[in-house]
């Protein structure tokens, strides 16, 4: 039962949109702006960099916590995976914006950071070398998510985690679909620090 509680909270705490408060707080409606994506790339475009910087620190922290008050209780992996996803799918489809949340890339950062530390770095790495490449945080996001399931499954080795972040890697990639569709045609827009 607690357990169960838990698993809702994490979700509800996933599901505040943080771009879309913090953007509100400017005066702009970032679902109505760029991309209309309330993540940290859309709000860093289109509101600044400061804002898309604390964008990006709030939705990986509704990843983190969640995951590091799991493990601190000393739940097992199972649920520690479980609430993990919970609080990603928040940010995905959040309650709150009728299930049309954000990509999930930044929720997925903190979940990881709190499950599985050295598999992150892999993702990381990937993720930077794609952006510096190429210039294209969908791609580096898009690779970086392939990539994690492969680094918890050699770091960890724990079934519950490789099936989460094959999951989440999953919904990520599924989110970037038109992302990917730009890709191809040559028309997604470049980072621009």
């Amino acid at each position: 039962m607690k357990e169960t509680l838990f698993l809702i909270c994490a979700y509800l705490l996933g599901s505040v949109p943080t771009g879309l408060l913090l953007a509100r707080a400017f005066g702009i409606n970032i679902r109505e702006t760029g991309s209309g994506n309330i993540g940290a790339t859309n709000v860093y475009r289109t509101v600044g960099r400061k804002i898309g910087i604390l964008t990006l620190v709030g939705d990986c922290l509704k990843g983190l916590i969640p995951v590091l008050v799991a493990k601190w209780l000393g739940l097992p992996d199972l649920w520690v995976a479980a609430i993990g996803l919970a609080a990603f799918l928040g940010h995905v489809y959040t309650i709150f914006l009728r299930f049309k949340g954000g990509k999930g890339v930044a929720t997925a950062l903190g979940v990881f950071l709190g499950a599985a530390p050295l598999s992150l770095l892999g993702g990381l790495t990937v993720f930077a070398f794609v952006l510096y490449r190429w210039r294209y945080v969908s791609a580096a996001s898009i690779a970086a998510a392939a990539v994690i399931p492969v680094a918890v499954a050699l770091v960890t080795g724990k079934l519950e985690l490789i099936a989460m972040s094959c999951v989440i890697a999953a919904i990520v990639i599924f989110r970037h679909r038109e992302n990917i569709a730009r890709l191809r045609a040559g028309t997604e827009s470049k980072f621009k620090a």
